[in-house]
């Protein structure tokens, strides 16, 4: 484990960039092998407009990749956060660091999103993809990845993660929101199984319908247990019985406008309305 740490504790941007683009790719192959919808969309020109925003995340990442270092180097020098509380073997200490940074950096946030109004119009921009594939996994306005980055450095304080563990969490957290935003089909047992303790794909695409109390259940990102304990986990049977995309926006025709997106934020929230049914 020590030397799994030590490898993300400066781990290559060669690697970050594998896990990202990789991640892209196997999972856009692995949706024509085994989808779950057969969406009618122009993919490439989808694709296109999720992986602007994947580069505005990256960017804002890389700008705010100092304070997230910074907060690293104060809980350790100051042994600060849950870790430093007890005398903990390596891998207790990453397992209770990566619980931590999942509740906090992802769960925690993304709830408050939901319930926060003005928050919710930043987030929204997520949920406005009515196609919902691998690229929508990093489909986030830039204020929402500040938002995000912001509760991941609490979750630094709270558990007292060192930098390698904190890379670590971000690549798991990347690879994950690519399984669980692909549009692919797992078979329904196995798909369950596995969501006892971390998020899969058909457990997301819950949270992806186009409409309440359904959107605002299974917060996950890695580990499924958070939405079990706070009560917010849901289970549909049918996966292909929902439908993406959120009611305000459902006929918004310039959804796929990336200026547009980016302005909604500061628009007046729009009345809700119900999709086309073909």
């Amino acid at each position: 484990m020590s030397e799994i740490i030590n490898f993300f504790s400066d781990v290559p941007l060669v690697f970050r960039t594998s896990i990202l683009l990789g991640g892209i790719v196997f999972f856009w192959v692995l949706e024509g092998i085994i989808p779950l919808y057969s969406f009618k969309y122009k993919k490439g020109q989808h694709a296109f407009l999720n992986l602007l925003f994947t580069t505005t995340t990256a960017i804002i990442g890389f700008g705010f990749a100092f304070l997230l270092l910074k907060s690293t180097e104060i809980v350790n020098m100051y042994q600060f956060g849950i870790i430093h509380f007890f005398d903990l073997p390596l891998i207790l200490e990453v397992l209770i660091c990566l619980l931590i940074l999942d509740l906090v950096g992802a769960y925690l946030v993304h709830f408050v999103e939901h319930k926060i109004p003005w928050m919710w119009k930043f987030h929204v921009i997520h949920h406005s993809d009515k196609n919902v594939d691998v690229t929508t996994g990093l489909r986030h306005h830039p204020g929402e990845t500040v938002f995000r980055i912001m509760f991941t450095i609490l979750g630094v304080y709270i558990s007292g993660a060192s930098i390698g563990i904190v890379m670590l969490y971000q690549s798991l957290s990347v690879l994950f929101a690519h399984l669980t935003h692909a549009n692919i089909s797992l078979p329904n047992r196995l798909d369950r199984l596995i969501s006892y303790l971390f998020v899969t794909p058909n457990m997301h695409k819950v949270h992806h319908h186009y409409k309440q109390p359904l959107t605002d259940t299974n917060y996950g990102n890695i580990f499924s247990i958070w939405d079990r304990v706070f009560g917010t986990y849901t289970f549909v049977e049918d996966s292909k019985s929902l439908v993406y995309g959120i009611d305000t926006h459902i006929k918004d025709k310039k959804i796929d406008s990336f200026s547009n997106l980016l302005l909604i934020p500061f628009k007046k929230m729009r009345k809700k309305s119900k999709p086309k049914v073909s």
